[in-house]
């Protein structure tokens, strides 16, 4: 009978948890219907595949945080039909300036927008989000906050990145799933230039490491051979 007892018990409070938890959501929702968002941006011309999907961005500022949520359409029988639900944090300083590009040059676009800015707005922070034709969704790329001022590189086929601090570093990655692997990188720090390789296990390898005498931050698209990149990022 204690047993029975304490079995109820644990059901009663475990329902009354439950019930707790969904009026905080249902309070959330009302509540944020109540506010209005600080951005509203709609996409439905370029993203994925023209006028079959459509991506909305909206920008929230409550009292205690700064968020965004995307919601993806794709259009059946002339109807957009909601397919993902995405939220994600963001800083409360700079617009969120979203842009539609083909970062893994598939022919579909993806979509990308500003969350921070790191090293007094040198290092311009964005989420990617990949668009999948196969299932017609998009794939946010997890660690895609650790490469700034990131850009399709189309001379090696993957996704470089351009870091600033005391020094700077062009880091080039692969998108494996839902994550960029780095596989290189070219550092100027110090009047000295490093080349480093990093395989699949992450084992790095310097491939050069000697003096520089050039300008101290200096982007490049290629590091085998070592090609400085000319144009505007």
């Amino acid at each position: 009978m204690k047993y029975i007892l304490i079995s109820i018990l644990i059901f009663l409070i475990g329902c009354h948890e439950k019930d707790n938890r969904k009026t905080k959501s249902v309070e959330l929702t009302n509540n944020l219907i109540k506010i209005e968002p600080e951005e509203h941006y709609v996409d439905s011309t370029n993203i994925g595949l023209p006028n079959k999907y459509k991506i909305e961005l909206k920008k929230f500022r409550t009292e205690d945080s700064v968020f965004v949520k995307i919601e993806f359409y794709e259009k059946q029988k002339s109807k957009w039909i909601l397919k993902q639900h995405l939220q994600s944090s963001k800083d409360g300083i700079i617009s969120c300036d979203p842009k539609i590009s083909d970062f893994n040059n598939d022919g579909f676009n993806d979509f990308t927008f500003k969350s921070s800015v790191a090293a007094r707005g040198a290092n311009e922070i964005r989420n990617l989000y990949i668009f999948n034709a196969k299932n017609g969704q998009l794939q946010f790329i997890k660690n895609s906050t650790y490469f700034p001022n990131m850009r399709y590189n189309n001379e090696l086929d993957c996704v470089d990145a351009f870091r600033v601090y005391g020094g700077c570093q062009t880091a080039f990655a692969k998108l494996e799933s839902d994550s960029l692997r780095e596989f290189a990188n070219v550092e100027l720090f110090d009047k000295r230039i490093i080349i480093t390789t990093i395989d699949k296990g992450g084992k790095t390898k310097e491939i050069k490491n000697e003096k520089f005498n050039g300008e101290s931050f200096i982007r490049f698209s290629n590091y085998k051979p070592l090609k400085e990149l000319k144009v505007e990022y």
